[in-house]
């Protein structure tokens, strides 16, 4: 058994390190919202991968079918992917929001502005 035999799994790692990198590395919040994408695409690859066999049907008993395929995983991920879109919808309202307040979407910059707030409400 070769390491191309499980490609989907190798898809899945790749997708889920570049994702967190993204998060972890970006301070532009849309970019940040892109790599959590991203790493969200990854979990619904990783349990719909073995989900699907091959030579597998639907699971309606029948004569001459002996292999079936498990819905649950894709049943599962549609509702994932429901609720990424919501968490995504929701993170974009709150970058519309925040450079409303600040006039930027870098981290940095939102940072130091934070900072010389704080430093002029104490003084």
């Amino acid at each position: 058994m070769s390491a191309l035999d499980h490609y989907s799994y190798w898809v899945t790692i790749f997708l889920l390190v570049a994702g967190l990198f993204i998060v972890i590395a970006r301070g532009n919040f849309i970019k940040k919202l892109i790599g959590l994408s991203i790493f969200q695409t990854s979990v619904y690859l990783l349990y719909i991968a073995p989900g699907k066999l091959i030579g597998g049907t639907a699971p309606i008993v029948g004569a001459g079918f002996q292999v079936y395929s498990n819905p649950l995983p894709h049943v599962l991920i549609l509702t994932a992917i429901v609720v990424g879109i919501a968490t995504l919808a929701l993170g974009l309202a709150l970058v519309v929001r925040i450079r409303e307040a600040y006039g930027s979407i870098e981290e940095d910059e939102i940072l130091r502005a934070e900072q010389s707030a704080a430093r002029d409400d104490a003084t």
